[in-house]
């Protein structure tokens, strides 16, 4: 019988600004977090992501590389962050150069359960439960739906 591989969840190598609470487990690495910020358990939040300032991250969410997040901005549970979008038919499979960047502006809400591919959200939108952002986001306003669509001015 073999035995598999094993990988611990870590934090390692992470900016981390002050007065930031980090509730494990979570596998936190080779990103920047701003001060103030909370990142609930079961997170994966990897290299090369900027968190601003006062942004919480609730449990369950997946940020992925090429990800940038505004100042007061609220993550909820189960989020998740696309970076691939199998423009070849397929998973990237390494070649980082297929993969897109996602800039979130300040003051952005994601409901659970969202899913956020390579776009940019301009400031103060709010993104319903369940949401699938595929397009950029450049007026704020509350956004729903798959795909996501404006419904309501804030």
């Amino acid at each position: 019988m073999n035995e598999p591989i094993i990988f611990k969840s870590m934090i390692r190598d992470v900016d981390f600004g002050s007065n930031v609470k980090v509730v494990e487990p979570v596998n936190i690495y080779g990103c920047k977090i701003g001060d103030d910020c909370f990142i609930g358990p079961f997170t994966e939040i990897q290299k090369d992501v900027t968190i601003g300032n006062r942004t919480k991250v609730q449990s369950h969410s997946f940020v992925c590389e090429l990800v940038t997040i505004g100042d007061d901005c609220f993550i909820g549970h189960g989020v998740m962050f696309i970076n691939d979008l199998f423009s070849k038919g397929g998973p990237a499979r390494g070649d980082k150069s297929l993969w897109k960047p996602t800039v979130i502006g300040n003051n952005v809400s994601i409901g659970s359960n969202a899913t956020i591919l390579p776009v940019n959200i301009c400031d103060n939108v709010v993104i319903g439960a369940g949401a699938v952002v595929t397009k950029n986001i450049n007026e704020s306003g509350v956004y729903a739906g798959n795909p996501a669509k404006k419904i309501k001015e804030i």
